[in-house]
């Protein structure tokens, strides 16, 4: 008798108990830019083809995106798809993968995760006339302290 004993074999990254630092990273820009847009889950799966449960999964880094999904989503999202990398620290040591220069204060929390700033990117955004919305910009950079200040 030839009893065929099937032995399973791993396949793909291992599963874990807890996603991975990158996919969590990865998932944060996409909610980030999302709500920026002031876009639903929603909305952001059908302009892509999938479930806004899918979309969440993706935002928590439960799943992993690939490649062409990554693609899809910066241009929906309208950002390059650098953008879902910046910011983000090795995972392994823990440091910037970024410039010093753009990290912001550690004693103070990130400007893009305040409610405040996303009601004011969605305002500016809702300017219609460019002209305008570039005078706004300027305006806003003369008022401001300078970094070194």
């Amino acid at each position: 008798m030839n009893d065929v004993v099937k032995v399973r074999r791993p396949s793909g990254r291992p599963k874990l108990d807890k996603p991975n630092a990158i996919d969590v990273h990865v998932g944060s820009r996409v909610r980030l830019r999302r709500t920026l847009l002031g876009m639903s889950q929603e909305k952001l799966g059908e302009a892509i083809g999938l479930t806004f449960q899918q979309v969440q999964k993706y935002e928590r880094g439960a799943n992993r995106i690939g490649a062409s999904r990554l693609f899809d989503l910066s241009r929906v999202l309208d950002v390059p798809v650098s953008f879902f990398y910046d910011d983000m620290a090795d995972p392994e040591s823990g440091e910037s993968l970024c410039a010093p220069s753009a990290m912001p204060d550690a004693d103070e929390p990130d400007p893009m995760h305040k409610r405040e700033t996303l009601e004011l990117v969605r305002a500016y955004y809702r300017i219609a006339d460019p002209l305008v919305r570039k005078r706004i910009f300027d305006l806003t950079k003369a008022v401001a302290l300078p970094n070194d200040a």
